[in-house]
């Protein structure tokens, strides 16, 4: 379901307008201000909403590392933050293979990889307002990208610019990915995988099963075209797997039920598999606005203190 929401909220407007605004960077800063708009209105509690790339002075902190820059705009005492007193490392790792770019021809809605690209986006630029420090993972069969994860006020543009170049490859090899960054994560982390999971199932869950192990928090973002959800109601059909190319034609409608049926088994297969393995698992349409799955990033955040 598309949401269309006054200027004020970004957060919940319709994703494609918000794509057409202008460049990654301005798309990103318009949704996660409209979301915090919305949070200082809502009765959320148990998260500081405060943000501040500098902590704030505490008696006993070296003066060297004051940040006079902030004390003259807001008259408050701030130390620079560097990255090992950072909370937590976190890094996104977005799902760049062929399928990931896949949209049926005359889609009103983003193909899944610029969705998640806007959605990466947003997730940084929470992550470094917070002072956490951020990464990315870019995969498909190998990691095209990697921006080890920091606090640093240029991090963001490090990202973002990384997420614009990023562009689809072959196949998804989602758990030598995650291995790679659970290797990387050297204390407690938070990885959170953008992918439409047309992955090596098993593998995958093993991948999430170690994250586990070694301590890190893991949180999946399930992305669906829409189009991969429902079959349209009449009409022959030609199902297309962009991995590797295949094709068989057949009629949508008699096939309908069928396919609907075997899309909610594999969503709840993956819930399921996600839990057991002790992931969070959000499941999100490329047409719904980008705010609930900010929502539930932060609702993981808060827990994690």
């Amino acid at each position: 379901m598309t949401t269309i929401a006054s200027p004020a909220r970004p957060d919940l407007a319709d994703p494609r307008h918000l794509a057409s605004l202008g460049r990654l960077e301005l798309v990103s800063r318009r949704v996660v201000e409209g979301f915090l708009i919305g949070l200082h209105r809502s009765p959320h509690r148990g998260f500081s909403v405060e943000f501040a790339e500098n902590r704030p002075y505490v008696p006993g902190d070296d003066l060297r590392f004051v940040d006079w820059r902030m004390y003259g705009r807001s008259d408050r005492w701030y130390v620079k933050q560097f990255e090992e007193e950072t909370n937590l490392r976190a890094y996104v790792v977005l799902d760049a293979s062929r399928s990931m770019a896949w949209s049926p021809e005359g889609a009103r809605h983003l193909p899944k990889l610029e969705y998640a690209r806007i959605l990466a986006a947003s997730l940084v630029t929470l992550l470094l307002r917070q002072g956490d420090a951020a990464g990315l993972v870019a995969f498909d069969d190998h990691v095209r990208v990697h921006v080890p994860p920091r606090a640093a006020r240029r991090q963001r543009g490090a990202l973002l610019a990384a997420l614009s170049a990023v562009a689809a490859g072959g196949t998804s090899e989602a758990p030598g990915a995650m291995r790679d960054v659970a290797i990387r994560l050297r204390r407690r982390g938070l990885v959170l995988l953008l992918s439409d999971l047309l992955v090596d199932p098993e593998g995958t869950r093993r991948a999430m099963r170690y994250l586990r192990h070694r301590g890190h928090e893991v949180i999946v973002f399930h992305l669906m075209d829409p189009a991969e959800r429902e079959l349209p109601a009449t009409g022959d059909a030609v199902f297309f797997d962009p991995e590797t190319g295949d094709e068989i034609r057949a009629s949508s409608a008699g096939l309908r039920r069928e396919y609907a049926a075997e899309v909610r088994r594999a969503v709840d297969a993956w819930r399921r598999e996600c839990r057991r393995a002790g992931a969070d698992y959000h499941l999100f349409g490329t047409d719904e606005p980008f705010g609930p799955a900010l929502a539930r990033y932060l609702d993981k955040r808060a827990a994690l203190g």
